[in-house]
């Protein structure tokens, strides 16, 4: 079965209404062998929060060594976003298997009157993938309700219920009681229940507990602090008791306190009780403390079930690190740029506070809603604005932009525009804004979902020289079989691929066949149902530079829909767009591939562990290193190989700093014809090391720590941002791809934005695909392969293969990988790496340069015999 299918058929399950009840999906999980029974579970429920306390707390146990699964709703812009394994989203390989298997079973299910829902199957399909890989813990956030719930079929270890406001009441209860008990029976004997709720909601919640036999613990965040988690799949009023009607002896075992924002995207909050210390969270709000509580609570009691210690290192980079795109994210800050999905009265005014934290002159709103949402009080809530536009997402509930329109106008906007596409409508709004104005998307979770996925929106351009490469090509970019076969002739010349809402998707690929070229949809986009759900399709478009140049005109001159955008993407990947004068930094890999030597000053390194310890023979390394021809000289102070021992902080600074030092002692270093990176993931050795002389920053944790981020953007130097999934690499992680360049195009596309928002210029960030950090040698192959296509990031890309594990599978051995590497070298550098990371400069000086030569470096007299000659003697 292929992916599209798959999608297809679970997204039809949509058609079927919600019953109250586990039955039907402990009837699936016993088809399936019942893999709950081989998982520890928490399960989270609650009116608001419980998206943020999910990912929190999956955060700190991934933090504290454990593999973890998570399971979240709704998604953005891919259903396999609700299933993650270690940070990792499901495959569609995964999701086809899946369904293939239990396909059958279910349309005799339905056969038999008694269908599963769309939510059931995927929460069975989560429940199945998590036992299936063998996660240590998962986190499950519940749907709606608690009792009755589909993640109420498994055991859990440990429950949380965040807190409890009026909702979905025809379902759950008329009162805040009622519901409470609803949410309540999550809880099971013995097993640890976590909860903040005040009031009666409280009162209630310990009574089920009680009866269950689930120990609680009661937590607190600020009083008073609101909190509307916006979900298309709930609803809340976000009413909350008061912790003043708590009994003063009742002390909460965690309490936290909001202390404020201390970045554009992240808060700090401080904690009391059994631990105690100011934490920061990558969530702005008052509201966010009491996430953050039940996150550590949740985490300390599960790990304590599981027999795992919980380091505070663990929940301070737990919490630190944890990301929730699409909930208050920023995305750029001139102008502030902010995407939100609240969409009703509560989370309006949750959203208003929130923003009344941030400095700007004028608000300029873009409002996107369902039909079904109160329109009048939920634009009453929003914070005053000087303009506002109107939009829709491509979903049939979603509210006429006219009608939206109206509403803000009733609520006091002057200047409002009904537009209709929503990436052109916050185009517009931004174009609108000043730098010290902020822009507000707000009102729908999909109306989010398509922004972000234009303002992310990556065109890789693929190598494609013969048949078996366009079948590669169209297969890796999710085209079925039947499309594969129909275009492989076709997808020729300049292949690229990107993903596009459904309808766009189709557009491109017919005005692409228009002009004589060829296109291919792959996912959803293969099926009838074009971007169900949701979902963004993946387009293949191949032609001729001109075939392209006149697609990109046909695209730009489209009355809207969010074309112009798409054609202005597609020319900069061709090169067909008019370049602005712009002064550029010239920095070695400006203009040629630069090579950086690897000076390790670790007594462990996987290959040169030791031979520089020593100050003296680190100067005598790096004299070696420029006579070669070195651009680049990279410090590292601790071992990112397998199974290598974490070192102390100051205990690095004592390794690199006197190094970097000792090195500005070589002329061409001294001067900074050579320049010096620090290899490095804690921020207070990259300050240390930029303190020294040290010119740039890798960081093998691609920028994951909001502290590191605030130091390069301090320090306004160059930064390596690699794609890992664990430093040091973990020997036993076994992660899945579909395509593992597009995957880690779209995870560095992620870190990027984060460090756009931190303030990081883009033409300072380099990109590393990672080699070799969590990847199979098949894998590490197709990255140097394709190591060109991560030039559609707009970032200078590095290669760092150097002796790796990879050559391995070609049969070279650990003690002999030189010549494999000079070899990967020249192919790196044929097919764009613009940096080259290695431990022997002299062999890979000269690959670089060869490949340089034969790219044409001569004929344009870029490159120059190194001992000044004209030629070979004879």
């Amino acid at each position: 079965m292929h992916y599209h299918e798959a999608a297809a058929f679970l997204f039809d399950l949509r058609r079927f209404s919600v019953k109250p009840g586990t039955e039907r999906v402990e009837a699936l999980l016993a088809h399936l062998g019942d893999p709950q029974a081989d998982v520890p579970f928490i399960q989270i429920a609650g009116s608001n929060g419980k998206g943020s306390a999910a990912r929190l707390t999956e955060s700190v146990l991934r933090e504290a060594g454990l593999s973890v699964g998570l399971y979240t709703s709704p998604h953005l812009s891919a259903l396999a976003e609700r299933v993650r394994v270690d940070g990792r989203q499901m495959t569609e390989s995964a999701i086809a298997d899946f369904v293939e298997e239990v396909r059958p079973w279910l349309i005799d299910r339905a056969a038999a009157g008694e269908p599963l829902t769309f939510f059931e199957v995927v929460t069975a399909m989560a429940v199945r993938e998590f036992a299936r890989r063998d996660v240590d813990v998962a986190v499950l956030e519940v749907g709606l309700g608690g009792e009755y719930d589909a993640t109420s079929a498994v055991d859990p270890v440990a429950t949380a219920v965040t807190n409890v406001s009026l909702e979905h009441t025809a379902v759950l209860g008329d009162t805040i009681g009622e519901i409470a008990r609803t949410k309540a029976r999550i809880a099971r004997p013995d097993a640890p229940f976590v909860t903040a709720c005040d009031g009666e909601a409280l009162d209630v919640v310990r009574e089920v507990a009680a009866e269950a036999g689930a120990p609680v613990t009661r937590v607190t965040g600020d009083a008073g602090a609101d909190d509307d988690e916006p979900d298309e799949e709930s609803d809340s009023e976000g009413n909350e008791g008061d912790e003043s009607d708590a009994d003063p002896a009742d002390s909460p075992a965690f309490a936290a306190t909001y202390e404020g924002r201390v970045s554009a995207t992240d808060a700090e909050v401080e904690l009391a009780g059994e631990r105690e210390g100011t934490y920061r969270i990558p969530l702005v709000g008052r509201h966010q403390a009491a996430n953050a509580a039940v996150a550590v609570a949740l985490a300390d009691r599960t790990a304590a079930a599981l027999g795992t210690d919980l380091a505070d290192r663990a929940v301070r980079d737990g919490l630190a690190r944890a990301t929730w795109p699409g909930r208050f994210e920023v995305i750029d800050t001139a102008p502030l740029t902010v995407l939100d999905g609240a969409h009703n009265p509560a989370a309006a005014r949750t959203l208003a506070a929130t923003l009344a934290e941030y400095d700007y002159d004028d608000l300029h709103l873009v409002y996107a809603a369902m039909h079904d949402k109160d329109h009048a009080e939920t634009a009453a809530a929003l914070p005053d604005a000087a303009t506002a536009v109107t939009c829709r997402p491509a979903i049939d509930r979603a509210e006429d932009p006219e009608v939206l329109a109206a509403a803000l106008r009733s609520a006091g906007i002057d200047r409002v525009t009904a537009g209709d596409d929503v990436a052109d409508a916050l185009a517009d709004a931004v174009d609108r804004a000043a730098d010290g104005d902020c822009v507000l998307l707000v009102g729908s979770l999909f109306a989010v979902a398509e922004a972000r996925a234009a303002r992310t929106r990556t065109v890789r351009e693929r190598t494609v020289s013969d048949a078996d490469d366009a079948v590669h090509a169209l297969d890796t970019a999710g085209v079925p079989p039947e499309g594969i076969a129909a275009h492989r002739d076709g997808v020729d010349h300049r292949v690229l691929t990107l993903r596009l809402r459904g309808d766009r998707a189709e557009r491109v690929a017919s005005e692409a066949r228009a002009v004589g070229g060829d296109a291919a949809l792959g996912g959803l986009g293969a099926d009838e149902d074009r971007g169900a759900g949701g979902e963004q399709v993946p387009v293949t478009v191949a032609g001729t530079v001109a075939e392209l140049r006149a697609l990109v005109d046909r695209l730009a001159a489209a009355d809207g829909g969010g074309l112009g955008g798409v054609a202005g993407d597609i020319a900069a990947a061709v090169g067909v767009e008019e370049q602005e004068d712009a002064e550029e930094p010239d920095f070695p890999w400006s203009d040629r591939t630069a090579v950086m030597g690897v000076l390790n000053v670790t007594p462990d390194s996987f290959h040169d562990g030791g031979r520089h310890a020593d100050l003296d023979d680190a100067v005598a390394g790096v004299e070696r290193m420029v006579d070669a021809g070195v651009d680049i000289v990279d410090v590292g102070g601790e071992s990112t190989r397998p199974g290598a021992e974490p070192v102390p902080v100051e205990e690095e600074i004592e390794r690199v700093v006197p190094t970097i030092e000792a090195i500005q002692s070589v002329p061409a270093v001294g001067e900074g014809d050579v320049l010096v990176s620090v290899d490095t993931r804690k921020p207070a050795v990259a300050e240390a090391a930029l303190d020294a002389g040290a010119d740039i920053i890798n960081d093998v944790t691609g920028l994951e720590d909001p502290e590191m981020r605030s130091v390069v953007a301090d320090a306004d130097c160059p930064v390596i941002v690699m794609h890992s999934l664990d430093a040091p690499v973990d020997p036993d992680a076994d992660p899945e791809y579909d395509d593992a360049v597009g995957e880690v195009v779209d995870a560095l596309r992620e870190r990027l934005a984060l460090a756009d928002t931190a303030g990081i210029d883009r033409d300072r960030v380099i990109v590393d695909p990672g080699i070799g950090f969590g990847k199979s040698p098949a894998e590490d192959f197709e990255l140097l392969a394709r190591c060109g296509e991560f030039a559609a990031l707009g970032c200078p890309v590095l290669v760092g293969h150097s002796h790796k594990s990879l050559y391995g599978a070609v049969g070279r051995d650990a003690d002999d990988r030189e010549h494999a590497t000079v070899a990967g070298t020249a192919l790196a550098a044929d097919r764009g790496a613009d940096i080259v990371r290695v431990h022997d400069v002299a062999e890979n000086r000269a690959a670089v340069d060869v490949a340089a030569a034969v790219n044409g470096s001569l004929r344009d007299g870029a490159l120059r015999d190194r001992d000044g000659s004209a030629g070979d003697a004879q």
